[in-house]
């Protein structure tokens, strides 16, 4: 997916993303580099762009602040840096303003592009934290866990990652695939989780990007044991498809704010099928020192996938600055 050109903190960030269409536009040259076997990539894209990339270097990732010249809380500048798109930017405005309470001088720098472009600025020292997501990040690494689980995702990214940047401490909060149905449907079949579907497929359409079928018709019958009636190509319009009745099931992303705003259901997926995708920070470990790396764990610790949705919301729906969703956020977590 394609990088667009750096813009000021204080810009506009682009239109929110979608499954298939919903990443943004900018992002579409490289979506091909997005086909790689985790769970964002593996039917919508990757929150990052790119894909696997056989150039990332591998090596040890260990805990940061141990390498020498650390900066930070120590009185050195961070660098933030974050992809173009909304959510990453907004992300990127928490780990700022989060580090800045804690007395850490930062300096922002978002908008850049996507992973091609952000991967080699944080290895070369250029950025020093970047809003990651963990399965996405360890696909472009070319790794893979042997379980769809946070442990092991961030385990084998630990083992993966080159010695010089390192992964803290994931948040619970995701950027995935989800099946959505809309609240009356799951009303009257009962439905809370992918599982439910099993015996009640066959009545429902589904629906979600072009390539939603050929990349998650097989794996939802060998994990869930689902066929469908019938997979539609419904692109960004997944959500409003869901809600009006012409799917009935919907791969809609988990922080896409149409999920509230048309008060569709998420089914969990207690299979796993999607995979870990947890908002992560990455850091340059000569960058960022204790003290900063405790601000970005209490960040991480206080983040869930319903908080960054309803963040969303205000910034994607409502068009409230990024910089003053992040503040209010880190107020009310008592994190400024």
């Amino acid at each position: 997916m394609s990088a667009s050109t750096a813009s000021p903190a204080t810009a506009t960030p682009p239109a929110p993303r979608r499954a298939g269409g919903r990443r943004a536009a900018a992002l579409a040259a490289l979506a091909t580099l997005a086909l790689t076997a985790t769970a964002c990539s593996s039917s919508g894209g990757d929150p990052l762009g790119g894909g696997a990339s056989s150039s990332a270097p591998g090596g040890s990732g260990t805990a940061p602040g141990t390498a020498s010249g650390a900066s930070g809380g120590a009185g050195g500048t961070v660098v933030i840096g974050s992809a173009n798109f909304p959510e990453n930017v907004l992300l990127g405005s928490i780990y700022s303003q989060a580090l800045k309470a804690k007395g850490v001088k930062v300096e922002e720098k978002f908008n850049i592009g996507s992973r091609e472009v952000l991967y080699g600025q944080l290895q070369s020292g250029n950025l020093g934290v970047l809003p990651e997501y963990n399965g996405a990040l360890l696909a472009y690494l070319g790794g893979k866990a042997a379980a769809p689980t946070t442990e092991a995702v961030n385990a084998e990214l630990t083992k993966t990652l080159p010695a010089t940047l390192a992964i803290l401490k994931s948040s619970p909060a995701e950027d995935k695939d989800t099946l959505s149905v809309s609240q009356e449907t799951a009303d009257k079949y009962g439905l809370k989780s992918i599982a439910d579907l099993a015996g009640k497929a066959g009545e429902f359409t589904i629906g979600g990007p072009p390539e939603f079928k050929s990349r998650q018709e097989q794996p939802l019958k060998d994990v869930y044991g689902l066929t469908f009636k019938e997979w539609k190509p419904t692109g960004e319009t997944t959500a409003n498809a869901v809600k009006d009745g012409s799917v009935q099931v919907g791969n809609v992303f988990s922080t896409d704010p149409k999920i509230s705003q048309l008060k569709l259901v998420p089914l969990t997926d207690p299979k796993n099928l999607f995979g870990a995708q947890n908002v992560t920070p990455l850091v340059n470990k000569a960058k960022v020192d204790a003290t900063a790396s405790a601000a970005l764990d209490a960040v991480s610790a206080k983040l869930d996938t319903a908080g960054l949705l309803a963040l969303m919301k205000k910034v994607a729906v409502d068009k409230e600055d990024p910089s003053a969703v992040a503040k209010d956020w880190l107020k009310s977590n008592g994190l400024s």
